[in-house]
């Protein structure tokens, strides 16, 4: 293949300076629209995918697919800041109208099982707009000193280099092959049980966080008791506290839940490296909302000055810097209660999936207003739970503590 020339979806060369012709589905859908006809089921889905298999750019050997879903971040968020700088009441609906806009973006993916790249792009592109935005209008005024940007920047790196081993395996369970046939032959009917989470009940076979139909936990027939899992989609026993991703469509090791900010799943490999990431964001961007605000709010301390600041909408500059520093008030309260939960739920040993399948079982007691869900079962106390959280993936898998009730 040349570099506009790619493999579309139906398995035929095509070239990018073809990309309006052989439209079939959408002009079908043109001719419907002027004739004042409904669309039939399943016309705008074939006219998506058309157009998602067509949005490609040139590269050495064929040109590459771009991902839908990159793209919106990359041209909204400077527009709608820029927009809501202009006026207050533009920057109200705009910081009002945006978290709105993305929550309905979760639950519309999740809702369809969907993976999406769409809340990766917008946290990396918010970061680095944000620190653009921070270098041009805010350190120019000459109130920010070289060893505050130099600090700024550090966190910044930190907190990319821990989103990085965030990214990597979580802790997959290995696929058997195809001449691998696995088999749970040995394990007695007479000891299934229905929760694949590590809680005893009745077996279920409705889908649960992520859960899909037709797990069931099993005892093997071991001197230590350990309790593990078969796995009807992946063909594989799983060790307790393991379960399926949906979206990623693999058991991962003592899975506490599907991230979409990382696109990827928080398990028993990277949940350290996620609460890293967390911390160096949390610290990094209210260190920068607290220069930004010195600097654009003279006098006043960062609180007040962010509810109350006279001159923010005096010059253009001032205005972008104070809807960036709300922007970013917004996505660290976000993040902040994220991460709250996570500590919470490390304190008690307890993972997302547990807690919310144990909700679902009424096995588990709500504690501190209902932010943590203590299920008793791995919960050894404040410090034995930490200790165990810092160990993860530092022992081999098949010798964990975790894997014996």
């Amino acid at each position: 293949l040349c570099c506009c020339e790619y493999v579309d979806r139906r398995g035929r060369r095509s070239h990018l300076a073809a990309c309006c012709c052989d439209c079939q589905e959408l002009d079908e859908g043109c001719d419907r629209w002027l004739a004042c006809k409904s669309l039939p089921p399943g016309a705008l889905e074939g006219i998506a995918d058309t157009i998602a298999d067509r949005l490609r750019v040139p590269w050495f050997s064929g040109a590459v697919k771009i991902n839908v879903s990159l793209v919106p971040p990359l041209v909204l968020l400077p527009v709608l800041l820029h927009v809501a700088a202009l006026h207050f009441l533009l920057g109200l609906l705009v910081l009002t109208s945006l978290p709105v806009v993305v929550l309905w973006y979760y639950y519309l993916t999740h809702r369809r099982k969907e993976r999406t790249l769409f809340f990766l792009s917008l946290g990396l592109f918010s970061l680095g707009y944000m620190y653009y935005v921070f270098l041009q209008e805010v350190v120019p005024r000459g109130h920010v000193q070289h060893s505050q940007v130099v600090a700024l920047s550090c966190g910044l790196i930190l907190m990319l280099a821990a989103l990085s081993r965030a990214k990597k395996d979580p802790g997959y369970l290995p696929i058997p092959t195809g001449n691998e046939k696995p088999s749970h032959q040995g394990l007695p009917n007479r000891n299934v049980r229905g929760s694949s989470s590590g809680l005893h009940g009745a077996a279920s076979s409705r889908a649960v966080n992520g859960e899909a139909k037709g797990y069931s936990r099993m005892a093997a027939d071991k001197p230590e008791g350990v309790k593990k899992d078969w796995c009807t989609k992946c063909q594989l026993v799983r060790p307790a506290r393991a379960g399926h991703c949906r979206l990623c469509g693999r058991c991962v090791r003592r899975l506490d839940h599907h991230c979409v900010w990382i696109n990827s799943c928080v398990g028993e490999q990277n949940h350290q490296a996620f609460i890293l990431a967390l911390s160096f964001f949390m610290l990094t961007s209210v260190y920068g909302i607290t220069l930004t605000l010195h600097t654009v709010c003279r006098g006043r301390t960062p609180f007040v000055a962010l509810f109350y600041c006279p001159g923010a909408y005096s010059d253009y500059s001032s205005a972008l810097s104070f809807t960036c520093v709300w922007y970013c008030a917004i996505v660290t309260a976000g993040m902040g209660y994220i991460l709250l939960i996570q500590l919470l739920n490390i304190s008690y040993n307890v993972t997302e999936r547990e807690a919310r399948l144990a909700l679902r079982d009424n096995t588990g007691r709500r504690l501190l207003g209902g932010l943590v869900i203590d299920t008793a079962q791995y919960n050894r106390g404040f410090l034995c739970n930490w200790g165990h959280f810092l160990s993860l993936g530092s022992s081999p898998p098949q010798r964990s503590a975790e894997d014996i009730v």
